[in-house]
This record gives C-alpha cells, structure tokens and sequence, in this order.
C-alpha cells in the first residue's frame, strides 16, 4: 500500500467532512516544515498559454477543495500549475446542516450539500496575502444564501472589487446545486444582465488597478444542448475569458442502489465524466475557440485528462479524483502530458 493509500485508509474510517477538516489543518501547519516532504514532489514542466496567463502545467485544484485559501502553499507543493480557492461570499456563512458530504467508494464518486460554507472574503483575502505562493491564482466568488436574486450582482461584485488584486484569474460560480435559485443564472437575461454587469465592473477594477484579471464563468452538467448554445452567445457576446466546465450533477443515474446515492446535493467523481465531457465537447463546438474551456469532472487517470484536452479543454482542474488517488494524481497527468 502506498503511503496516500494508507493515509487514505485512516482517513476514510473518519466522517467524510471530519476527514477533510483533519487533512485542511494538517496542509495548513505543517506546508513549511520537514512534514511537507510527504505531499511534495516535482512535475515536469509543461507550460501552457490560456487568458493570457502562463500556467507551468495544465493541471490544477478545482475550487470546494481549500474554500478559505488556508492551504495554499502546501497544494502548491504537489505540484499544481494553477490552485483556485473559494467558493467564498462577501459575508462568512456556515452552510447547509451537517452531514452534508457523502462518499460512494464503489464508484469513487463524492455527494455534497455544503452550501457555500466559508469564512468570507475578508478571511480569504488575508490568507492569501500570508501565503508564499508566486504561481497562478484562481478565486471563485458566489453569493450569500441569503441575498435576494435580484441583488446577486452585488455580492460578486463585493466579492470582485476585494479579490482581484490578489487573483490570477476570478471564477463567477453560478452553478452550485446548493445554493438555491444560483443556476438561475445560467439562462436567458439573467445570465446577460450578471455577465455586463460584471464585465462593467471588471472594465473598472482594470483602470484602478493597472492590471487586467480574466473573468471565468463556472457552469454546471445539468443542461440541455440548446441551453448550452444560448450559454455560449452569451459568453461570446460578453467575452469571457474562460468556461469552467463543469460543476457537480444532480443526476443519480449512475449511483442508484448505493448507500448515500439519494442524498439531496451535487454527485461529483468518475461517474460524472460523461456528462462533463459531453458538456466540453459540445461548448467547444459552439465557442468556436472564442473563449477557452476548463474542464473539471471525473478526471482519475491520465487518459481522462487526455480526453478533456482532445475533447476541446485547454486546461483541466482535478478535486473528487485527488481525494481518491492522491498527489500522485497530478505527476501522473502532468508527466504523460
């Protein structure tokens, strides 16, 4: 057994949020000590160009992962090309009553119903500016649970004036299963009406700050072909510097019958690949190398990673895979690349 696996092993007789809390406050004190050598390892470089950012490889951390940016220093020692944190929301809130995160080991799959739990954007800006990491950056930004729709735009944009100095790109998260009426945001003249009014304000925090911050937009599986079209114009329409693609499903097709399968929230891990490669194939056609994809879902093995990137993706974010393989996930990619 290696030592992730067996660390894994221990890890997995905990609760599953218990377990992710242990694992968060270890990263988080021992990333600059002796212990670090456990999780450090070099990855060959691969540089690739996307939003005019260089990233040292195409591998990176989805954001739900390290939501507080607490962990920063010690991801970026696995070997990362890019780590994006958050979600985060102009105010901390707790989430959703727990449990609230469910593992499926049979199909190496994770249900989670967190809720946008976090400790607020002020909180995050500070871990950032204490972290040592020179790299590549992503934040990703959402709106209070109790925040009326027709005020959303407020919280991104609080969320964006506060962040941006400190992010290589910032990520609009309107795809959560768990934060009720966000993929309401997706469609139609909701979706237009966030989308200016945060190019609008990206136009301005670019003049205040001398420094341009791309703007990614997170989508989730959940959509129809057509749906998916009129997503794309508007991406077009209001040049968007990126698609992540995609967030958690709500389907249950490919968990039935196991424990925990009909528990309310987002099912993430290799059952999603699939359907969050339809989604990347399919955008890719409609944007027309417009505006570039980031692929997430179901990414456990080199081959997956290579079938997002052939699928239309110039960059991949791994999350429910690393908590079943481990670091070594990342070498594994990045090295076959």
């Amino acid at each position: 057994m290696s030592l992730y696996g067996a660390a894994r092993w221990c890890l997995f007789r905990l609760d599953a949020e218990q377990a992710h809390d242990h694992s968060m406050r270890i990263l988080h004190k021992y990333a600059h000590t002796p212990l670090a050598a456990v999780w450090r390892q070099k990855v060959a470089a691969k540089p690739v160009t996307v939003m005019g950012i260089e990233f040292p490889n195409p591998v990176g951390l989805a954001a739900g992962l390290d939501k507080n940016a607490e962990c920063i220093d010690a991801f970026a020692q696995m070997g990362f090309g890019f780590i994006e944190v958050g979600t985060v929301t102009p105010r901390p809130q707790p989430g959703n009553p727990k449990p609230r995160l469910f593992r499926i080991p049979q199909k190496e799959a994770i249900i989670n119903r967190m809720g946008f739990n976090n400790h607020g954007v002020d909180y995050l800006v500070e871990q950032v500016k204490q972290s040592r990491f020179k790299g590549v950056l992503g934040i990703n930004i959402g709106k209070n649970k109790d925040t009326p729709e027709d005020q959303a735009a407020n919280d991104y944009i609080t969320c964006m004036r506060k962040v941006y100095p400190y992010a290589s790109y910032i990520t609009v998260n309107i795809s959560s299963p768990n934060t009720p009426g966000l993929r309401a945001f997706q469609h139609g003249e909701a979706l237009n009406a966030l989308l200016s009014a945060l190019k609008k304000e990206q136009a301005a925090l670019t003049t205040k700050h001398e420094r341009y911050v791309p703007l990614a937009v997170k989508i989730a599986p959940d959509v129809s072909s057509e749906e998916l079209q009129a997503m794309a114009q508007a991406f077009v329409k209001h040049e968007i510097d990126a698609v992540i693609a995609t967030n958690t499903t709500l389907s249950r097709n490919a968990v039935q019958g196991l424990p925990y399968a009909d528990e309310v929230g987002g099912l993430s891990g290799a059952v999603l690949f699939e359907d969050s490669t339809r989604i990347v194939r399919e955008l890719s056609g409609f944007l027309q190398n417009k505006v570039p994809i980031i692929a997430v879902g179901g990414i456990d093995s080199y081959a997956a990673a290579r079938a997002k990137l052939a699928a239309g993706a110039s960059l991949v974010q791994v999350y429910t895979g690393f908590i079943y393989h481990g670091p070594k996930l990342i070498a594994d990619i990045v090295n076959n690349l």
